[in-house]
């Protein structure tokens, strides 16, 4: 039989055909079963034995083919009851949500941040019947508690985990988003950063407090200084990540913030030739793959290990709290170093696109997180480039001071005082106005003069 796109088929008597499709490969068995008005109903029932044994499932012979046929309903099927919808509440997609977050290697902890702040009748809510009145008296609830700027982290991931369900339900139980668009709108004006930033001399400071309480700790808190990342990219480095040469430098990870298209590659952060000292030191004899900034025991640095420690380091560095001024010394985080590397930056004139590289960030959100700061570094620098164009300074009054009263006559080449009026210079000599345009011209071309190449002797009086 030719390899053809259609299937010959064969009557089974009671409008039951079964069919026969030749491939390149195996054939494939088709039923059809005619509804008695003209209609025909066709399904394919599985491959045909031409190359693999029959299996009575996938692969099927004749006699298997044609009692499947037999067996083909399409009235009876299409009659049956649906199977009931599974119902989808607020747990359920939250569970979700994190499962695909770990698949795309991301932050767990928003998720966990949402569930410690939901109440249980909202997460046992099915997900069709939230109301924009719940979930917005949720949100104000939590908005007395918390900052404004936090409320809205901790609704983003449940909004986000809502869409996902709602994508994945594709409108069978879940027919409307209101619920969460409008009940959980974003509060306005809550992105007031509050963004304690050190000068170098207290940075120094706590660095050095750092590395009293422990080498390793202190290592920990001056790689965070130099590089400006965040504490969980600094945990995740490894030996390997270290480059040491003329130039070394830190392979830093990426974060796990941000949305799932983020290209996840590490990106090289230069590193002085002090902080390149310490990590030869502390690396020798250790794996590619053991953490390049370990505990004093050689773990890796978790989640909130730091803290403690970062506390008395503070205390014990003794900062001064005008330099610290809006903010409280208590408020200084291990983040104030990724917040003090970055406008530092930004006050030497780094490029904001080097900028927001380095820190694993964007432009724009330095822009947003910073504004402030880049307002006075464009002040300064608009400020080098200003000129003065008053008619002052284009024409000192004391060498163009015109005479307050018409002169009579002219001068000694014969130009009438009357036509070009004279003006004293700064030694109090009246000075024709025509006199001195002309000795301009005369000082101009011979600048010109004086400026050209000269001629070569053999080609001297070649045009006479």
């Amino acid at each position: 039989m030719a390899i053809a796109k259609r299937p010959v088929f064969e009557s089974l008597g009671d409008g039951i055909s079964i069919g026969y499709r030749r491939n390149q490969g195996a054939g494939v068995w088709v039923a059809r079963r005619s509804d008695g008005k003209g209609g025909k109903f066709e399904r394919r029932l599985g491959l045909a034995d031409d190359y693999a044994d029959a299996d009575g499932e996938r692969v099927l012979t004749f006699a298997q083919a044609s009692l499947k046929a037999h067996a083909f309903d399409p009235i009876t099927e299409m009659a049956a009851p649906a199977p009931a919808a599974v119902v989808v509440t607020v747990r359920t997609a939250l569970d979700a949500y994190e499962r695909d977050i770990r698949t795309r290697n991301g932050d767990v902890g928003n998720v966990q941040r949402v569930r410690a702040h939901l109440p249980g009748a909202i997460l046992d809510r099915p997900v069709a019947k939230l109301t924009v009145g719940e979930l917005k008296a949720w949100r104000d609830d939590l908005a007395e508690k918390l900052a404004q700027s936090t409320v809205n982290r901790t609704a983003t991931p449940l909004k986000a985990a809502l869409n996902q369900a709602a994508d994945a339900d594709q409108g069978r139980t879940i027919p409307t988003r209101v619920a969460w668009e409008i009940g959980l709108a974003t509060l306005a004006d809550a992105e007031q950063s509050r963004n304690v930033v050190l000068p170098e001399s207290e940075v120094a400071k706590v660095v050095a407090a750092a590395h009293a309480i422990s080498p390793a700790f202190g290592l920990l808190v001056e790689t965070a200084a130099v590089t400006g990342s965040r504490y969980s990219q600094l945990a995740a480095l490894a030996v390997g990540d270290f480059q040491d040469g003329a130039a070394p430098r830190l392979m830093v990870p990426p974060s796990k913030k941000g949305k799932s298209g983020k290209t996840r590659q590490a990106r090289p952060v230069p590193i002085g030739e002090g902080l390149a000292r310490r990590f030869r030191e502390a690396i020798a004899g250790r794996r590619q793959d053991d953490p390049l900034l370990a505990r004093a025991d050689g773990t890796r640095w978790e989640k909130s290990h730091h803290i403690r420690s970062f506390k008395k380091a503070v205390e014990a560095a003794k900062l001064d709290a005008k330099l610290v001024e809006p903010y409280d010394i208590g408020e200084v985080t291990i983040y104030a170093l990724r917040h003090s590397s970055i406008v530092r930056q930004i006050l030497r004139g780094v490029p904001l696109r080097v900028i927001a590289a380095l820190h694993d960030t964007s432009v724009q959100m330095i822009e947003r997180t910073y504004s402030s700061r880049i307002a006075d570094h464009a002040d300064a620098f608009a400020r080098a480039a200003l000129e003065d164009f008053s008619p002052a300074a284009a024409q000192p009054a004391a060498e163009r001071e015109i005479a307050p009263e018409p002169m009579a006559g002219g001068c000694r080449h014969g130009h009438s005082y009357a036509e070009y009026p004279p003006y004293r210079n700064a030694s109090g000599t009246v000075v024709c106005s025509e006199c001195a345009r002309a000795r301009a011209r005369r000082n101009r071309r011979a600048r010109r003069h004086a400026a050209a190449p000269p001629i070569p002797s053999e080609f001297a009086g070649a045009d006479k």
